[in-house]
């Protein structure tokens, strides 16, 4: 009787372990909240905490791309802007005096922790993506593809104009 009480007993202990394991191992099972600071279009720190949002690309802060200024029928002048820069300070903006909740998806080469943020319950890299403020990551993720082809049709933000795409405009400058 007592050999069956002890089996059952690691039994047990085996199944806490396992889920305590897979409670601290789960992709959504840490958070990090407070205030951000926002380092550019996707990248922020919370409480020290270096945070890459997850799924997305935005320019960076010194990418420049073009976008109509001025028309005439069939001729169309472009004027450069500071995409990247504009994508920071909206995102201050936008995440500015709001606590956020980051859920950590994985750590990135750089020890980055890779996260998808919300504000209020809203999906901070959605919300990028879908003002055509970022554009999704589908090396990393296809999570932001609808979010994207949404903002192409509405010819939001980059794809109001000419952008190069982030991976491809930091890869020249490498």
């Amino acid at each position: 009787m007592k050999s069956y009480f002890k089996q059952k007993n690691n039994k047990i202990i085996c199944l806490i372990l396992f889920i305590i394991f897979f409670l601290k191992t789960n992709s959504y099972s840490e958070e990090i909240t407070g205030y951000a600071k926002v380092i550019d279009g996707d990248t922020i720190i919370i409480k020290g905490n270096k945070i890459r949002l997850y799924g997305i690309d935005a320019p960076e802060k010194n990418q420049i791309c073009s976008k109509p200024w001025l028309s005439f029928n069939i001729v169309t002048f472009n004027k450069d802007y500071e995409c990247g820069l504009k994508t920071t300070n909206l995102l201050k903006k936008f995440v500015k005096n709001e606590i956020l909740v980051c859920k950590k998806k994985s750590m990135d080469r750089y020890n980055r922790i890779i996260a998808i943020c919300f504000k209020k319950r809203r999906d901070i890299n959605s919300w990028l993506v879908r003002n055509g403020l970022a554009v999704a990551y589908t090396k990393y993720s296809k999570k932001y593809i609808i979010n994207e082809n949404d903002a192409k049709k509405e010819k939001k933000g980059l794809w109001a104009g000419n952008f190069e795409m982030p991976w491809e405009w930091r890869k020249k400058r490498k």
